[in-house]
């Protein structure tokens, strides 16, 4: 039996599932990706510090902000620009925001659809019309607070390494954490929600990778962790993210310690629960999810724990910012050239920018690893696992699992194949 699934839907570029099973046997089970080649580190080349975050932003439309705060991160490390704790505060803040628009957009709007039974959200709108306007609701907020932070969601427009070219207005700040204040009844619905629904049930023990501090939940600076035992600082990344190439796909894969690791909701919860919020930890005791997890279809239940999380914390941020009040500042000189490195927890897991810069600060090389090229090689192992778990299903059977395991790794193709 060959099962080709051809431009899987509901994911964010172009890849295919195939799988042969002969004999009850799987003889073959991977994740192709097709995308072609982007080359944004050679578009990065031979420009400005001050430009390079604007275009870094454009690998994703959808995580747009992880690159830029991760750019300007690794920009800074180089060019030896001391950050304040308000633009610290930003980022933070600013991290939340995408964690919850982009956990928002695969948990109720891509992968919903899989377990209520439907091929898309469109017959949700009648079947389920109050889910779907939740569902909107929480995503357009989350997109709102980053359009007062940065100018836009979608490529902010006001960052710059050391800060940003202007700060948020008080009145429109204060705004946004009332309606996020409002936004707690939609997680005790979508938690109530949850407690109806049933995942696969599938279970593969790997390797979790993810940043980490000692002093809170982090989707912005750490070192690189794993649930294998091992940590090294972000500046020595390549001892970790080992990339290497394979003939089925345009992007590449990773390993570190195993043949194969995963990284995003399920990697930094499993590493990092204990640093969670208090009542995204309430919320992950009702959901029954209990660290370490190996089903890798309840990443999406921990991307619903990450944004209880991500709310709390962008509430208890923006009280602080409200409270201290927001002051314009002065972009930091530059004091220094060469390389830099930035780490940040991109909604899909961990993601590295490596810079260069000559003495004119302009930059000569760069190194991007996005976090869906990471999971490439986790994904075709829990491909290979799940395939061998249901050959007795009838095709179009094993084709809905599978299909449903990749949309399960939340994957960004494009931003992949950069």
């Amino acid at each position: 039996m060959e099962i080709r699934v051809d431009h899987l839907t509901r994911v964010e570029g172009h890849g295919n599932v195939l799988a042969n099973i002969e004999g009850g046997k799987v003889q073959k089970a991977i994740f192709e990706v097709v995308e072609a080649m982007r080359f944004f580190e050679g578009f990065l080349r031979g420009r400005s510090h001050e430009e390079v975050a604007h275009i870094a932003s454009r690998i994703c439309g959808i995580c747009a902000m992880s690159h830029s705060s991760c750019s300007v991160q690794a920009t800074e490390n180089a060019l030896g620009i001391e950050i304040s704790d308000q633009t610290r505060m930003m980022r933070r803040l600013i991290m939340d925001a995408e964690m919850i628009s982009s956990h928002a957009l695969h948990v109720y709007f891509l992968v919903a659809p899989d377990l209520l039974g439907e091929k898309s959200v469109i017959p949700l709108v009648e079947k389920a019309p109050d889910t779907v306007k939740l569902a909107f609701r929480v995503k357009i907020t989350a997109y709102d607070l980053a359009e007062v932070l940065v100018g836009r969601h979608t490529h902010p427009v006001s960052v710059l390494p050391g800060g940003y070219t202007s700060m948020p207005d008080r009145t429109a700040l204060a705004q946004m954490k009332d309606r996020f204040i409002a936004m707690r009844e939609d997680m005790k619905v979508t938690t109530d929600l949850l407690k109806t629904l049933e995942l696969p049930a599938f279970e593969r023990e790997t390797e979790y990778v993810a940043i980490q501090r000692p002093d809170y939940y982090t989707f912005y600076e750490g070192d690189i962790v794993s649930t294998d035992g091992g940590r090294v600082s972000a500046d020595n990344y390549l001892e970790a993210l080992n990339e290497f190439v394979v003939p089925h796909s345009t992007a590449k894969h990773s390993r570190w310690n195993r043949d194969a690791y995963m990284v995003g909701a399920l990697a930094r919860v499993n590493n990092n629960w204990k640093q969670l919020h208090p009542e995204a930890q309430r919320v992950m005791d009702e959901l029954g999810f209990k660290p370490p997890v190996y089903n890798t279809f309840m990443n999406n239940v921990a991307q619903f724990i990450e944004i209880v999380h991500a709310l709390e914390d962008a509430i208890e941020l923006m009280e602080k910012m409200l409270a201290q009040g927001l002051k314009d500042e002065e972009i930091p000189p530059i004091t220094k050239h060469g390389q830099g490195v930035g780490v940040v927890e991109a909604p899909r897991g961990l993601l590295v920018h490596d810079y260069t810069y000559d003495e004119n600060a302009k930059l000569v090389k760069a190194n991007c690893i996005i976090p869906t090229n990471q999971n490439y090689a986790n994904m075709d192992r829990d491909l290979e696992a799940l395939a061998a778990q249901i050959t007795d299903k009838p095709q179009d059977e094993i084709e809905l699992g599978l299909s449903m395991m990749v949309r399960a790794y939340d994957p960004c193709i494009s931003c992949s194949v950069h």
